[in-house]
């Protein structure tokens, strides 16, 4: 298992002090904004939310290795390797609001947040396959849950991928639970990695506590993704929250109790403590960081908070070219019933 925290030193890194600092700020910043979501979720803000608290080092840290025309295929968890890239922190407030997804048009390379559990998987296979047959020299990096690992399409995926060398790395988030079930009860295989095997290609695992460990590590399965080798890659973290907030974890959290340490301990903590004995952070830039943050987050839901109220009827757009008949009779009785009725706004 790759770690660099606790056996080396950051000179003995590829990655500069300012490497280690701007990883930093990422992750509290993805800290900040896992806390503010969970907060406007509870008063009715939006209608749900995923937590991610305990798995920001191994979100920022892959979302770091990504070169800029990479594309990512991210899940509904994945929302600090988003931000991290770059996509709008106020994008994914407003999906959560149910509004489309790149609401801003930027121009960041991902796909849309997958929903449904792996059904990403085979598209970014597909989307590297499609790379293949242009001659492009990018890459694709799949993000999913180990949970997924037990869907026919995690099968379906990898599968193709070994067979026609697609320029992909699945990137496995191994926090221990499948919604309430933990990892020991959903695949008997020793580990997550290890499953890479069956398909021809190399399964790693990596510390996902340890942000730039995961940088390094999915860096190089990256560029032996482009040489056209793809890699899954296993990075073992623990959701110390809730599946989403409309879960009880405490139901079934007694469970992982034999996990280590370094696996259930607080990402942020730790590598703030590493930083400092390194000699490259000082409590005025932790500070400072935690202050851009939420400036940061003030700001995207200011502009999320902006954005018009859409029109009820804007739900039959682009459902057909021209109006049938029947959906016409359907509009006209939505119309009367808004007009005579008293409803709900949108984003209850």
């Amino acid at each position: 298992m790759n770690r660099i925290i606790g056996e080396r030193e950051l000179a003995e890194t590829p990655f500069s002090a300012e490497d280690a600092r701007e990883t930093f700020r990422r992750m509290v910043l993805a800290r900040r904004f896992d806390e503010r979501a969970i907060a406007l979720q509870r008063r009715g803000w939006m209608s749900s939310w995923p937590p991610y608290r305990g798995q920001e080092a191994s979100q920022v840290g892959a979302a770091l290795a990504l070169a800029d025309d990479d594309w990512l295929f991210p899940t509904y968890r994945s929302n600090a390797m988003q931000v991290a890239r770059g996509v709008p922190i106020s994008d994914v407030l407003l999906f959560r609001r149910g509004r489309p997804e790149f609401h801003s048009g930027h121009d960041v390379p991902n796909f849309p947040q997958a929903v449904p559990i792996a059904t990403q998987i085979p598209h970014a296979t597909g989307a590297g396959m499609g790379m293949n047959y242009r001659g492009d020299e990018n890459a694709v990096l799949c993000y999913f849950g180990d949970g997924a690992t037990s869907e026919g399409d995690f099968h379906e995926g990898l599968n193709f991928a070994g067979v026609f060398g697609a320029p992909v790395v699945f990137f496995c988030e191994n926090n221990n639970w499948a919604i309430s079930l933990p990892r020991h009860q959903q695949t008997a295989s020793e580990s997550i990695a290890v499953k890479a095997g069956a398909y021809g290609f190399e399964g790693v695992q990596v510390d996902g506590n340890d942000p730039l460990a995961v940088r390094e590590t999915v860096g190089e399965a990256l560029d032996s993704a482009r040489r056209g080798d793809p890699v899954l890659v296993e990075s073992l973290t623990y959701r110390q929250g809730a599946h989403t907030t409309s879960d009880d974890p405490s139901k079934y959290e007694d469970a992982a109790r034999d996990l280590p340490e370094w696996r259930t301990a607080d990402p942020l903590d730790r590598y703030e403590s590493w930083l400092r004995e390194q000699g490259v952070v000082d409590d005025e830039f932790v500070d400072r960081a935690h202050d851009e943050a939420d400036e940061l987050l003030e700001e995207a839901v200011e502009e999320a908070e902006s954005v018009e109220d859409p029109d009820p009827h804007d739900v039959f757009d682009r459902v057909y070219a021209d109006a049938p008949p029947r959906l016409r009779e359907q509009r006209a009785w939505l119309d009367s019933f808004l007009e005579t009725n008293d409803v709900y706004e949108l984003d209850h």
